[in-house]
């Protein structure tokens, strides 16, 4: 099977599409045909050899997967073959960008059906992980306000859907290109990133998520309230005191909350640049500041 690789860490050119065998699944692990894979900034991570999880070289890259499931390994219960699932391949995210991709049955659910195949192997860890900003680390509720800063790009995009659908109110920190995207998807307070002191212009709010880190996130602390939560997903800056810092965990319940979130339309996937697997360099070009489309990077791999 063909399978997008890494010989030795480095910049993009060092992935290589190249044959290897197909994966046997182990205990409690599902082999899945993949028909799509998501491409993503831990990708580049793994490849720099950045990566506090992944295994070293030689390696298969990516972890957000959908697919048809080819077999089960023992222990399995609740999936068979022919079930078409999503989700991520194991916690080194590592395996999924081949045509062939072993995953832990825990980290996998079935595919919403509202969904095609590229579009929910681009949602998993992003939309996992605003999930879990929003609900589980900042505890939003209804009638709050939640700032969020990078509202545009992948994870902010679902936490601010995710909010609106709750009933929560979203202020937004973007640049003044995505005010038509974050308008379609409810946001009535925008407040423009690259305004100087833009700070002086944000109410204060019951929790902050963070997905771009820097300084833009830096100016945005004093807009949260007593006793409020600051969470973040980035953790390339040091972090004040009082935020909470989280590696996503992409559960088979997770993944559930969003197959109906998604099948009943409650929110929408964002596919980006959509590439087949032998320009998996070409992806990883793309994280590194080659033109995309706005959006999750896809590799297309098998088809149906």
């Amino acid at each position: 099977m063909k399978a997008a690789r890494i010989h030795s860490f480095g910049p993009p050119d060092v992935v290589v599409v190249e044959d290897v065998p197909m994966p046997s699944p182990g205990p409690n692990e599902v082999l899945v045909r993949v028909m799509a894979a998501g491409v993503a900034p831990w990708d580049a991570i793994i490849r720099e050899g950045k990566s506090k999880v992944s295994p070293q070289p030689p390696l298969t890259l990516g972890s957000d997967l959908s697919g048809v499931i080819e077999k089960v390994g023992p222990g399995v219960t609740g999936f068979a073959p022919t079930d078409e699932v999503y989700g991520v391949t194991n916690p080194q995210f590592c395996g999924a960008q081949a045509e062939f991709a072993a995953a832990m049955s825990r980290m996998v659910a079935r595919k919403p059906q509202s969904l095609n195949h590229v579009e929910a192997a681009s949602a998993p860890v992003i939309a996992v992980t605003a999930w879990q900003m929003l609900f589980q680390y900042a505890e939003a509720m209804r009638g709050q306000t939640v700032l969020v800063v990078g509202a545009a790009g992948n994870v902010g995009a679902y936490a601010v859907q995710m909010a609106v659908d709750a009933g929560i109110q979203v202020v937004a920190i973007a640049h003044l290109d995505d005010e038509d995207l974050l308008r379609s998807l409810g946001v009535k307070s925008i407040i423009d990133s690259s305004k100087p002191a833009f700070e002086q212009d944000l109410p204060q709010v019951d929790a902050i998520l963070d997905t771009v880190g820097g300084s833009t996130f830096q100016r945005c602390v004093a807009a949260l309230k007593p006793g409020g939560k600051l969470v973040t997903s980035v953790s390339t800056q040091p972090l004040p005191a009082e935020a909470i810092f989280f590696y996503a965990e992409v559960t088979t319940a997770r993944l559930q909350t969003l197959t109906s979130l998604f099948d009943a339309g409650r929110i929408t996937a964002r596919v980006g640049s959509i590439l087949p697997l032998s320009e998996a360099r070409q992806a990883q070009r793309m994280l590194a500041g080659a033109p995309h489309k706005s959006g999750k990077i896809v590799l297309q791999i098998g088809h149906p």
